[in-house]
């Protein structure tokens, strides 16, 4: 398990509802904004509100691309992937003639960003009607750890991940390996998902879909809301970033399915509590070491309430935030999103107020922060939850404690 090795974050970047970048992210959680509208992107019969990223300038987002676009573009969740991505690239002060030179992989989680994103395609050819084949050839582009690795010209481990919600997070966790095995010299990981109709429509006939601001862990909660974005981070072994600065280390990392139910958690929050012990147990750390945690949230009834008995009964003195009330549940770049969170905040010590959160659950038995709080130092704590019963972890430091 490579206990004790950590692994550098030597940049990020985050797109999402609340910001074009990690710094306009985290101003928009300290204002506790939470700015949801209807769908801008796709028709829609249901007026659940959503959070859309703001893409003003799409062709601006590849300007200094060094590879050539492909001749049908690619589709918006590789966009926004990329557009985290050289946030994160600049971050790290990594230019294109030093990610030539060296072993780059490229790990991303996605859910179904890109391989539902052909709707319009799919009616036209069951309708008979001929439709213009850029759709496939885009399709065919836009696998995104594919997408970024020839944009890049990359010549690591390439590989996308789907597991869900948590993919981001463990897109994180299989690059950390990769930098601790000695696959890659550095790894561009994350996660990215785009919003379309399918999404919508499938979220909304389970009947998760909050229809107004979604509030994570509340009383009165009513369901999610939709987002989309991308968050990445650039790791590196502790030997390559010992000349520069770091944002923070990859400690530990843990993974657990509960084989409980196809979209709901355990309700004794079985695998979140096996993948807190494999995570504590790669980091060599203990629960005592844990300074926050920031939760998966999605402000769904079973989900939060399993959530919080494994922080009432497991970390009962740890204060967790939600961040989701800003951001909208970004499915398979939630993870990442949310991990670039947990590691600013950490390097912050403090944490924002949770978005939406205004009053407690008796049920849940426990609450997230509702002032913006100070936190010391020790290990951040990221956690996701996932349909198929999926739970995975990161435990991460800023490199100033052993």
């Amino acid at each position: 398990m490579n206990k004790g090795v950590p692994v550098s974050v030597t940049g990020m970047g985050c797109i999402s509802a609340a910001g074009l970048n990690v710094e306009e992210n985290l101003a928009t959680l300290d204002e506790g904004r939470q700015n949801t509208g209807l769908p801008v992107t796709f028709p829609v019969t249901r007026q659940m509100p959503v959070f859309m990223c703001a893409l003003d300038d799409d062709d601006a987002v590849f300007s200094s691309l060094p590879g050539k676009m492909p001749p049908h573009g690619i589709f918006r969740t590789t966009q926004l992937a990329l557009y985290a991505t050289l946030e994160a690239l600049k971050a790290a002060g990594l230019d294109y003639e030093e990610l030539a030179a060296r072993r780059v992989g490229v790990c991303l989680g996605t859910s179904v960003g890109t391989s539902l994103a052909f709707l319009n395609y799919y009616i036209s050819y069951h309708a008979g009607r001929q439709h213009p084949s850029d759709t496939i050839h885009t399709y065919l582009h836009s696998n995104p750890a594919l997408a970024l690795a020839r944009f890049l010209s990359l010549r690591g481990p390439v590989q996308t991940l789907t597991n869900a919600c948590s993919s981001g997070t463990d897109a994180i966790g299989t690059a950390a390996g990769w930098i601790r095995s000695g696959l890659c010299d550095i790894a561009v990981c994350g996660g990215c998902d785009a919003l379309n109709q399918v999404i919508y429509c499938g979220f909304s006939s389970l009947q998760l879909l909050a229809p107004e601001p979604c509030r994570p862990f509340d009383k009165n909660r009513k369901g999610l809301n939709l987002g989309e974005g991308a968050g990445v981070m650039v790791l590196e072994s502790a030997e390559r970033s010992r000349a520069k600065p770091v944002v923070g280390r990859i400690r530990g990392y843990g993974t657990a399915t509960d084989a409980y139910h196809l979209t709901a958690p355990h309700p004794e929050a079985r695998g979140m509590k096996k993948a807190l012990e494999q995570a504590l147990a790669q980091a060599d750390a203990a629960v005592s070491d844990i300074a926050f945690i920031n939760a998966h949230g999605t402000a769904t009834m079973t989900n939060d309430v399993a959530e919080s008995l494994f922080f009432r009964t497991v970390l009962p003195q740890t204060p967790f935030v939600a961040t989701k009330g800003s951001t909208g549940h970004t499915l398979g770049a939630a993870g990442a999103v949310e991990a670039v969170f947990a590691l600013a905040h950490l390097n912050r010590r403090r944490l924002p107020a949770s978005p939406g959160f205004q009053e407690s659950d008796p049920e849940a038995g426990t609450s997230p922060v509702s002032i913006a709080t100070d936190v010391g130092e020790g290990l951040a704590m990221s956690q996701s939850l996932a349909f198929g019963g999926n739970n995975s972890i990161l435990l991460m430091d800023t490199g100033a404690t052993a």
